[in-house]
């Protein structure tokens, strides 16, 4: 990861929190983030409908789709977002807030998100910032901070704030 990109991070994370009308102690949700961003969001168990959004999900979820949390996925100069609705929805709002983080931090990649054997074909660098800017918009810094003085256990923070 790049020098000073945690404090960028945490700067463009309140930020995009304020484009949504939160503060750093509310509750944040990456659909909404989507959904102002133009970004669809696919079900893996919605997908009957779309042809495009079927045969992505096929590509990358085959044989992995107990592994597979989301994923950006570029069609033409378009992206959206596959969900796996089949995980506990804490696990789906910190992956489609990672997937978002990629497209806010205008990430470039591959075609290829899986290799032949299966294994991430991504940038480490990349899916640390991603991993780092998803993190600062469920929980940023200062709410983190104050959880801390206030001695909430994880099921707390998670109950307020993801």
């Amino acid at each position: 990861m790049r020098r000073g990109f945690k404090i960028e991070a945490r700067k463009l994370a309140l930020e995009l929190r304020a484009e949504l009308g939160l503060d750093a102690y509310e509750q944040f949700d990456p659909y909404a983030l989507a959904d102002e961003y133009g970004i669809r969001v696919f079900r893996l168990g919605e997908l009957s409908e779309d042809q495009a959004a079927r045969e992505a999900a096929a590509h990358y979820t085959q044989g992995h789709s107990a592994v597979f949390s989301a994923a950006l996925v570029p069609i033409g100069h378009k992206r959206f977002i596959l969900d796996n609705d089949g995980h506990d929805p804490r696990r789906r709002r910190n992956s489609v807030s990672h997937e978002m983080s990629h497209l806010v931090l205008e990430h470039e990649f591959s075609q290829v998100l899986l290799t032949s054997d299966g294994c991430p074909a991504f940038s480490q660098d990349k899916e640390q910032e991603a991993d780092w800017l998803g993190g600062e918009l469920l929980i940023p810094y200062d709410a983190a901070e104050r959880a801390a003085r206030l001695n909430w256990n994880d099921e707390q923070v998670a109950d307020a704030l993801t």
